[in-house]
């Protein structure tokens, strides 16, 4: 099946070439002038990728983008203007994967599509509907745990993690939607004799969160004030 893409453009002719381009090449396209009807069709639509103009009206492409990325994971490419630098570095803070400056050539802007379509696959749950998950795998959304073979991924990324962080990632995932205990989280962790210090377990946490939550902008562990933690079940 072919990649879908939403190309979020005002400039009425350039949108119409981009379009034009991306379906001569194969993909599936739909196109938005305006920044608040491009943001509900990004939430509401089920896209690979979208070209994303900074510039737009009613709301901008940035504001869009962290919107966006509260929501879902689909991979953005910002579409910037030729000084614009602050605008690609607060775009990439927020979680863009790329972009392309104005004026762009065709052949760049098709050649960055197909690597960011590459390193983001998508891997949401609608897709694993038809693929069912193999025994000894949790899913989260787009993070897969492959428990006999030690590896985690988000979004085809590899995660790298300690045994403890691994361990602990799999024991709040096989409790999805129960507050576990800081002291349960111990035990399940560190083992009935552990002597050390007992805010290891917020320590574990914040690892996993630098390189889960934060790296991937996502809001995956939460921390219940005066309880523990805990993984709530993922919402499309």
């Amino acid at each position: 099946m072919s990649a879908k893409i939403l190309v979020v453009e005002d400039e009425a002719k350039l949108a119409r070439f981009v379009e034009l381009e991306l379906k001569h090449e194969g993909y599936e396209v739909k196109t938005e002038g305006s920044g608040r009807a491009a943001l509900a069709e990004a939430l509401a639509g089920d896209y690979d990728l979208i070209l994303l103009d900074i510039m737009l009206p009613e709301l901008n492409g940035l504001e869009i983008l962290r919107r966006l990325k509260k929501e879902k994971d689909t991979p953005v490419i910002l579409l910037t203007a030729r000084d614009a630098v602050m605008d690609k570095v607060s775009g990439l803070d927020a979680g863009a994967v790329d972009y392309v400056t104005k004026p762009f050539a065709i052949e760049e802007l098709l050649a960055r599509i197909r690597v960011a379509l590459k390193l983001h696959p998508r891997q949401d749950g609608h897709s694993s509907e038809s693929q069912p998950l193999s025994e000894g795998t949790l899913r989260w959304g787009p993070l897969l745990m492959d428990i006999p073979r030690h590896r985690v991924t988000m979004n085809g990324h590899e995660i790298s993690l300690t045994n403890r962080e691994f361990l602990m990632l799999r024991t709040l995932l096989e409790n999805t939607d129960i507050v576990l205990s800081r002291d349960t989280l111990l035990e399940k962790v560190c083992g009935y004799e552990y002597a050390g210090e007992t805010n290891v377990i917020d320590v574990y946490i914040r690892y996993l969160r630098s390189k889960i939550d934060d790296a991937f902008s996502v809001r995956m562990i939460r921390t219940v004030r005066g309880v523990g933690y805990v993984i709530n079940r993922w919402e499309e």
